[in-house]
């Protein structure tokens, strides 16, 4: 675990600044399956822990893709489409252009293109089969084919990279480069085009709204959030937006939760400074198991955050098992190892350091269950 003082950012980013959720809900209000997700309150769990509220945004319903990252990689291929049509027909378009078979047809010649560990490539694939455009998804070796069946099911052509996550992130920027494809990546490394990425991290401002609409005429603001993340983009998204709409205050307690196996947010605040981490053992929470920031988000992930906290593999699978079970009569959620990692990290957090967190009575912690199961032959709710 580690504490750090956190400094006022000086400059929120256009892509979390307090417009920033408006043109991805315009666009994602074309997806058949939008709808805000739901805000829990978990008030047994939080007496169990010895906080005063705990409240979790549930993300495992989301646009049927069951994560989060459904928010941006759609956003993100909708957006760029709407530019290719506005530089094919200059003249500007609207969100229901998309739908129309003229447009349509002009779309069928894109192919989008990322890197993922399972979502983000679903989220790219479900936006272009939307439009009616091509995906293809660079795997690395690690990804389960449980994982890869999900994105083919939405039409997308897989192609496996050995190696780790970033090697397939930098085999799908080489074959982009190299076939005109539209790359949609959600990290971006030394000297690389931050544009598409931009918008997937923008797309995920949406949750701060949705969180904001739910939280109308209550009394008291949050006073811990903690983030799971892999290379930081949700953890940016949510801490800059949520500053930006006043979601958060300067005495709000900004957490990043990490697989311990996997922590190269952690490791780049020890060192105060981007570092990429050798692979290593895979952790169940793969979802998170990135080597190092996406250099767009490090800046407020550095300037933002509280501290750093790391979970192991078996305290993510409790973490599971407790929200799939309840607690009481709490609600039951259904969550991925990965998508547990924030509630897991408030459970360590509960019982190891909660007076250097400020945890007590009066804390009203927010958490994200970022994914449901995705590996359900190897997910610890069903043990």
């Amino acid at each position: 675990m580690l504490l750090r003082p956190s400094s006022d950012l000086k400059h929120i980013p256009w892509w979390c600044d307090r417009n920033a959720g408006e043109e991805p809900l315009c666009l994602l209000r074309a997806c058949p399956r939008y709808a805000p997700t739901k805000l829990i309150s978990l008030p047994r769990t939080a007496e169990k822990l010895g906080v005063g509220e705990i409240w979790i945004k549930d993300e495992t319903q989301r646009l049927g893709i069951g994560s989060f990252k459904g928010l941006g990689g759609a956003y993100a291929v909708l957006k760029l489409a709407m530019k290719h049509v506005e530089g094919r027909t200059g003249r500007a378009s609207l969100p229901a252009d998309l739908l129309e078979p003229g447009v349509r047809s002009m779309l069928s010649e894109l192919t989008f293109s990322c890197a993922s560990d399972g979502n983000h490539g679903r989220s790219v694939s479900a936006g272009a089969r939307l439009i009616g455009a091509r995906a293809v998804v660079y795997l690395h070796e690690g990804v389960s084919d449980e994982r890869a069946a999900h994105i083919s099911r939405l039409g997308a052509a897989i192609v496996r990279v050995a190696g780790d996550y970033h090697d397939s992130v930098e085999a799908a920027a080489k074959a982009a480069s190299q076939d005109g494809w539209i790359a949609v990546p959600d990290t971006v490394g030394p000297g690389e085009d931050e544009t598409a990425c931009t918008l997937v991290v923008q797309g995920y401002s949406i949750l701060i709204d949705e969180i904001i609409a739910a939280t109308a005429g209550q009394p008291k603001p949050f006073t811990h959030v903690l983030v799971q993340a892999g290379v930081g983009g949700l953890a940016a998204s949510v801490f800059g937006h949520g500053w930006a709409r006043g979601l958060f205050g300067r005495d709000t307690h900004l957490w990043i939760v990490e697989p311990e196996r996997s922590a190269c947010l952690y490791e780049s605040a020890h060192a105060e400074r981007p570092v990429r981490l050798p692979s290593g053992p895979p952790t169940n929470m793969a979802m998170l198991e990135c080597q190092s920031p996406s250099l767009l988000v490090w800046p407020i992930i550095e300037s933002m955050s509280t501290g750093f906290i790391t979970v192991t593999d078996e305290q993510a699978a409790d973490a599971v098992r407790l929200l799939n079970a309840g607690v009481s009569d709490d609600p039951r959620l259904r969550v991925g190892e990965s998508g547990a990692a924030g509630f897991a990290g408030l459970i360590r957090a509960a019982g190891e350091d909660r007076d250097r967190l400020a945890l007590g009575q009066s804390s009203k912690v927010l958490l994200f269950a970022t994914e449901g199961p995705t590996d359900l032959s190897a997910w610890s709710g069903s043990r």
